[in-house]
């Protein structure tokens, strides 16, 4: 068996979020504003910015109540678009793009790149091991490299980087999984994925027929349990290379 290719998750394994302690609400509130005010000013007149946001809000999170059974990823700028409708606007007149750009979405204040990423990703590129992202974000992937570009990590990823809510469905769900496969151009059994989540990440990639390695993360809540059982466990990236040694001897070409 030859490695080609290591797969990682991308928030509390690649982005650490152990700083960031700020309002969230707050913070998405100043968002919402950005597209209430750009709809009101350009496409429909609309004088309520309070009820433009709890449209916003009760649709998210039944998005993400229906999506723990369904597995279909919410679309932040699906959601966007379906506020401004509840509120009279014509959804003809609505172009999901701009309003996702007007969202104005960047690197989150406290948070980071993990300092272990450019030593175990330069690693990888030295050894013609490909590598991509595959996160269960609601925000189209072009979002988030806005957002992991400000932190220095998009370099690392040129070219396979996946999000639910481009692909339609969440980790641990297999189409996720083999798009990725598909993305990078290798087998199940030529992969390894990294992520913090059992769930999503452990026994979904485990399920695709990949290799799993749990990251801890200072913000892991979710424990696991006996039928989740990671093929390997670290606390630091740096820890990676020496697994594939013992998985893929050889491998550092």
């Amino acid at each position: 068996m030859a490695l080609k290719a290591v797969l990682f998750d991308l928030d509390d394994t690649l982005l650490d979020w152990s700083g960031f302690h700020g309002d969230w609400s707050r913070m998405e509130a100043l968002h919402l504003r950005n597209v209430f005010d750009f709809i009101a000013e350009h496409i429909h007149p609309l004088d309520d910015p309070d009820a433009f946001a709890a449209e916003f809000r009760a649709r998210t999170m039944d998005a993400w109540a229906a999506a723990r059974t369904s597995l279909r990823a919410p679309n932040l700028g699906s959601v966007l678009v379906e506020a401004a409708v509840a509120l009279g606007v014509a959804s003809n007149k609505l172009d999901m793009r701009r309003l996702l750009e007007v969202y104005a979405w960047d690197a989150v204040p406290d948070t980071a790149m993990f300092p272990d990423v450019p030593d175990a990703m330069r690693l990888l590129h030295d050894n013609n091991i490909r590598v991509g992202i595959v996160t269960n974000a609601y925000q189209p992937m072009w979002i988030r490299d806005v957002e992991i570009a400000t932190h220095g990590i998009l370099p690392f990823f040129p070219s396979c980087r996946l999000s639910a809510a481009d692909v339609g469905y969440l980790k641990p769900h297999p189409t996720i999984f083999q798009m990725a496969l598909n993305c990078v151009g290798v087998k199940p059994h030529e992969a390894v994925f990294v992520g913090d989540d059992p769930e999503a990440d452990i026994a979904g990639a485990q399920a695709a027929g990949l290799h799993a390695v749990l990251r801890y993360s200072a913000r892991q809540t979710r424990m696991l349990d006996s039928t989740i059982v990671p093929d390997a466990r670290i606390v630091s990236l740096a820890e990676l290379p020496f697994i594939l040694d013992r998985w893929y001897p050889g491998w550092r070409s």
